[in-house]
């Protein structure tokens, strides 16, 4: 690397301190990493880890009851202490965050497939067949999101984590779908959208490849932030016990346990699952929230 000099430059002002300058310099790890959610993915990465390989227990088994050690308090034998079942809560955090992290992430798979296929049409279609896909999408928008869930709940009968999976997706695209519709509306009109229509390319591979392309970064925050309201939707329907069953354990259900834990002062049944899961969504939405930014940063600097 070449070494600049005030020898190279014609110097004004009084004071002036011959130093040598430099043109380039390396950024050092902490540069690098500054700004970054590394907590954040540390933790997260942490849980996930600790439910893929603590938490494969089967819950329909007796062996998961401790009778003799029922509303135990954290002590050396249960970590987390135990519930009125005499289930040991260690065991059961793993166990339920397992449940509790696959129905987010399916319902954010089936959110984004939904909203962005229907945003890609309502943003290609004319402008007649748009106002009524858009028309039908605020319809959907406006009514809460829960009440279609109970609505939906109530009818399928027993749950499961497929069912409840695609209960969240199904009511919860809406948002997405209109943010794709506004992106895509945008570019439609881009050359290379109409050199691909001129050729004769359908519309799955024009989406797959001119139109997603092209605002993925846009709708990372959206997509990211669907598994935290996931998680949050399961944990209500379960706290409200229209949920997972029984022998299926969730972080929500859980906490479902909430009035029975405090009648009977046993804060851990409470506390402990309540943590993890205020943990994991604040951890998933400042990673979403760091791509916002790093998205809006990039949008401005074109």
């Amino acid at each position: 690397m070449a070494k600049i000099t005030a020898s190279d430059f014609e110097i004004i002002g009084e004071n002036y301190i011959d130093r040598p300058i430099y043109t380039d310099k390396k950024r050092g790890l902490k540069e690098v990493l500054h700004g970054k959610p590394i907590i954040s993915i540390i933790i997260l990465t942490l849980i996930i880890l600790g439910c893929i390989f603590l938490g494969n227990i089967d819950t329909s088994t007796t062996s998961l009851y401790y009778l003799d050690h029922l509303n135990e308090a954290p002590n050396s034998q249960f970590y987390f202490g135990t519930d009125s079942l005499g289930r040991d809560i260690y065991a059961m955090i793993w166990c339920g965050g397992r449940a509790s992290i696959t129905i987010g992430l399916l319902s954010m798979v089936i959110i984004t497939v939904i909203g962005v296929t229907y945003g890609c049409i309502s943003g290609t279609a004319p402008k007649k067949i748009d106002i009524i896909l858009m028309r039908i999408c605020e319809l959907g928008n406006s009514i809460p999101t829960l009440l279609i869930i109970l609505i939906l709940v109530s009818l399928m009968g027993t749950q499961n984590v497929i069912k409840i999976s695609i209960v969240i997706g199904v009511t919860g695209w809406f948002g997405l779908a209109r943010i794709v519709r506004s992106e895509v509306r945008q570019i439609r009109n881009s050359d290379y959208i109409l050199a691909a229509k001129c050729m004769g390319v359908n519309f799955r591979k024009l989406m797959l490849r001119h139109l997603i392309p092209n605002f993925v970064s846009s709708i990372m925050f959206v997509v990211v932030s669907s598994i935290s309201t996931s998680i949050s939707m399961e944990s209500t329907l379960s706290f409200l016990g229209l949920g997972l069953p029984v022998e299926i354990v969730s972080w929500g259900s859980m906490l479902s346990l909430a009035n029975k834990a405090l009648l009977m002062n046993t804060w851990w049944v409470i506390v402990i699952p309540g943590l993890f899961l205020v943990v994991t969504l604040s951890c998933i939405t400042n990673i979403g929230n760091y791509l916002r930014k790093e998205i809006n940063r990039g949008d401005n600097n074109l």
